[in-house]
């Protein structure tokens, strides 16, 4: 790790910035945190909010994103971030960071921070860019264990929002960038898999919710269509939210009734706020 990091992850206990030294993370509070043995080190403070990743739901996203099923999203990402000012890249809820190294590549040298209640999924995304991208465990409804004012942007892509935190690391101009799903999102499967309803309204509330704290820039629709086998399609129904409800033998059952391929519609909306 650079020198970077000294001054961008805070002490979860007394807000003091944290110090890499070897396999450790330490604030002059005394307060000192792990590396785990797979790269990550765990700032989660209290108990853990119900809802991070399982191991079936982390290894199903690793399945869709490696066959380049969301490569339209990460390519949006990509788009969304163009001429930021100096700071790192920060994905919350960023699962394996599939989304996160990619952008970080195609920018440049900027360093990045990955966060994510769920351990299964720090594992997996600790090996995804260990000498650039710090991996952190925690919670995004807590304050994050992130210094003011340090992040150009802010990813957040299917995941659970916090704005006034959101505002709190971007440095001024900096960007939030959310991805949420578009009312046509895997429609294919959402009967015939069982997948969760996509709530109405759902993009207004986002609205609302940020007007406080970040003002909104634009809003983008990508759809596109990818074809997926059997296994990815159980996998797409896995991956998100719809996973933590879905008995496995049931979802199996129902996938092996649809055709070899299925042609599925990936539409999102992309949302990018500025912080004034």
């Amino acid at each position: 790790m650079s020198r970077e990091d000294v001054a961008v992850l805070r002490c979860p206990h007394c807000g003091q910035a944290l110090a890499r030294d070897e396999r450790v993370w330490r604030c002059l509070s005394g307060h000192s945190f792990d590396v785990a043995r797979q790269g990550y080190v765990n700032l989660l403070a209290g108990a853990k909010t119900p809802g991070g990743d399982t191991v079936p739901m982390v290894e199903a996203r690793e399945r869709v994103l490696s066959a380049g099923h969301l490569d339209v999203v990460t390519a949006s990402l990509t788009a969304a971030c163009d001429d930021l000012p100096a700071g790192i890249l920060v994905d919350v809820g960023a699962g394996t960071a599939h989304h996160l190294v990619r952008l970080r590549r195609a920018l440049g040298e900027r360093r990045a921070v990955a966060i994510d209640v769920s351990v299964p999924a720090a594992r997996r995304a600790a090996r995804a860019d260990p000498e650039a991208t710090t991996v952190v465990v925690a919670d995004v409804w807590r304050p994050w264990p992130l210094m003011d004012s340090v992040a150009a942007a802010v990813l957040v892509v299917f995941a659970p929002r916090n704005a006034a935190e959101a505002a709190r690391v971007l440095v001024p101009r900096g960007r939030l960038v959310v991805v949420t799903p578009a009312d046509e999102h895997l429609a294919e499967l959402r009967e015939r898999l069982g997948l969760l309803a996509i709530e109405p309204g759902k993009d207004e509330r986002l609205r609302a919710e940020l007007a406080p704290h970040l003002d909104h820039l634009d809003t983008r629709e990508i759809r596109t269509q990818v074809h997926v086998d059997r296994a990815d399609a159980a996998a797409l129904a896995t991956m998100g939210p719809t996973g933590h409800h879905l008995d496995a033998a049931q979802l199996q059952e129902r996938a092996a009734a649809l055709a070899a391929t299925t042609t599925v519609t990936v539409a999102v909306r992309v949302h990018r706020f500025v912080r004034r």
